[in-house]
């Protein structure tokens, strides 16, 4: 039985492999072929189906490339030329994938804003990708205006839907822009090596960073997955990500329309609407990040959610606690785990199903993936040399940086940002050759003895206290099983005469948590060291649009009882965890009381 699980594992990954490599093969950064030719002959083929369902309207490919040929045309009459930047603040909606696939066919770059983002952080995305005019909804409008002020360099507003001021109405000058496909020399002499588009980074350490996505790597994106999933033309893909974000706005849109499927785009998730819309559309696939999925599962028992048509969930960062419980709850046959950054040159895929497995490379492959695990100091945050100068590779179970060779070809190729110092600091040299370069993705994994790789934490979320090192990740599986618990955030904060950072957590808790059998529960699950020394509880753990967790207030507030809102307790050696009040944190910050 084993040998035929084992077999049956091995046909899976390789026919997800093939799938995959069938769908790339060909992409090259020095060919003409761009995205926009890709979608085109999508919309050829399939020109009658339906392409994207929002809010209630559908449109067929047909529709959705008309919309996008009017973008085309209304920029080129806005004077936007070739290699110019447009910037899109917008949220999910009908309009949101047309209007950068129709600049796309002059040879025009969208950068997609976060719509979240509001003030400086907006301002600083919208300086640096250097748009001289922006397109936002009656819902981003008022927050880029605030923003304005602080913009280094005049842009011109465009806004579907009503205008005033010095605002120009899209709507109404979309409605005079041809329906017909813009004449092919305005991207004459275009490479998939040219910039389609940019993506900003979270921004969870700092300001976001543009990443500039090439024509050739939105298609690594989208035809990837069309291949990845196994998508075909009755597929109905579900998505509730946000469309200025890679996996939901090209990863999940390769899918489908690479396919001859259809998307169902919602405005924004929703735990408490998923299940009810998932089998009205009659979707058969959804795409997740991780948080997406914890939410599903901590939410209470939904009637649809045991009637919908769902055959496969794909996305990344699923967290190992959850993947059983989203698997056997909601009866969903088949997960499909990846691993991929915006910016960087490393991908994995998990084929097989192995739970909390993000990818694998197995022995009799390793020759023709670019990906290796290099032994890291977690404390110093630099890769572990030897004596010769070179970096050591990490082992089966030894925990490590994943890192990417920097090649010539599509797959292996580095664009990094739109800020040139910043790309560089991601690249590391003279790693097991002279001469030879790495992308550092910056994340921590080990692998185990088949070839599977296991994410273990962002490097600077993994701390060191008491000698040993920490993984966030890893105590907030630990700390999520315990009753009550419904989210959790792990971080480590400095404590005044300790060497290190202390683990410090922050809880959303139900009605039936007890400090008391919580303080059990740590004793019993975690060792002395990653023990939070600290627990805060919230009403919510704030996140970005994305669902990743920002931690920099937190850890900003550390455990002084003036900044942190609500109850907060200490773990005292002798008596377990206690209430932090002024006298407990003075003694603390004292030196009087051991930690």
């Amino acid at each position: 039985m084993r040998l035929r699980a084992r077999l049956k594992r091995e046909l899976r990954f390789v026919r997800g492999l093939n799938r995959t490599l069938k769908r790339v093969k060909g992409i090259a950064p020095d060919s003409p072929n761009l995205i926009c030719d890709d979608l085109q002959a999508a919309v050829d083929r399939w020109r009658e189906r339906p392409a994207i369902t929002f809010e209630g309207r559908t449109v067929t490919y047909g529709e959705m490339d008309a919309i996008a040929n009017r973008f085309a045309h209304w920029a080129k009459g806005a004077g936007v030329r070739r290699g110019q930047t447009v910037a899109l603040f917008m949220p999910n909606r009908l309009e949101y994938f047309c209007v950068w696939y129709g600049l796309s066919k002059i040879g025009v770059v969208t950068a997609l804003i976060n719509n979240q983002l509001g003030g400086l952080p907006l301002a600083h995305c919208l300086n640096i990708c250097k748009a001289s005019h922006v397109i936002v909804d009656a819902e981003t409008s008022p927050v880029f205006e605030a923003a304005r002020p602080l913009l280094e360099r005049p842009l011109q507003q465009w806004v579907l839907g009503h205008a005033h001021g010095d605002q120009r109405d899209l709507s109404q000058a979309l409605k005079s822009c041809s329906q017909l496909p813009p004449d092919k020399i305005a991207r004459e002499d275009m490479k998939a090596r040219d910039t389609a588009l940019y993506i900003f980074t979270s921004g969870t350490t700092g300001m976001p960073k543009a990443a500039r996505i090439t024509h050739v790597r939105a298609q690594l994106y989208m035809r990837g997955f069309a291949g990845s999933t196994g998508a075909n033309e009755k597929d109905r893909v579900y998505v509730a990500l946000p469309m200025y974000h890679a996996t939901g706005g090209l990863c999940a849109m390769g899918a489908a329309l690479l396919n001859g499927g259809s998307v169902v785009l919602r405005r924004r998730f929703s735990a408490s609407h998923f299940w009810e819309e998932v089998v009205a559309e009659e979707c058969t696939m959804f795409v997740y990040i991780g948080e997406l999925c914890r939410y599903l599962v901590n939410h209470e028992e939904d009637p649809y959610e045991g009637r919908h048509k769902i055959r496969l969930a794909f996305g990344n960062g699923l967290r190992p606690d959850v993947w059983p419980q989203l698997k056997q709850r909601f009866r969903i046959p088949e997960i499909l785990e990846f691993y991929g950054s915006t910016e960087g040159n490393v991908s994995l895929f998990n084929f097989d199903g192995r739970e909390g497995a993000i990818g694998r490379v197995p022995k009799w492959l390793r020759k023709r993936f670019n990906v290796k695990v290099i032994q890291f100091d977690v404390e110093a945050e630099k890769p572990i040399r030897a004596m010769n100068g070179f970096c050591v590779e990490a082992g089966p179970g030894q925990i490590g940086e994943c890192i990417g060779r920097i090649g010539g070809d599509a797959r292996s190729d580095f664009t990094g940002y739109l800020d040139r110092a910043a790309s560089e600091k991601k690249i590391l040299t003279d790693v097991f050759e002279k001469g030879d370069r790495w992308f550092a993705t910056g994340d921590l994994m080990k692998t185990d003895a088949d070839g599977y790789f296991y994410f273990v934490d962002r490097i600077g979320d993994t701390f060191r206290w008491k000698g040993e090192n920490v993984s966030t990740n890893e105590v907030a599986e630990r700390l999520s099983a315990a009753p009550g618990v419904k989210e959790v955030s792990v971080y480590g904060v400095a404590v005044d005469g300790a060497d290190g950072r202390a683990g410090m957590a922050a809880l959303v808790v139900d009605a039936d948590w007890d400090v008391n059998t919580f303080g059990e529960h740590v004793a019993r699950e975690l060792p002395p060291y990653a023990q939070p020394l600290f627990v805060r509880i919230q009403p919510e753990i704030a996140t970005t649009g994305t669902f990743k967790v920002r931690k920099m207030d937190l850890v900003a507030d550390g455990y002084d009882p003036a900044k942190v809102k609500g109850p907060l307790f200490f773990h005292d050696a002798k008596r377990g965890y206690v209430k932090v009040t002024k006298g407990v944190y003075d003694k603390i910050a004292q030196g009087a009381v051991k930690v």
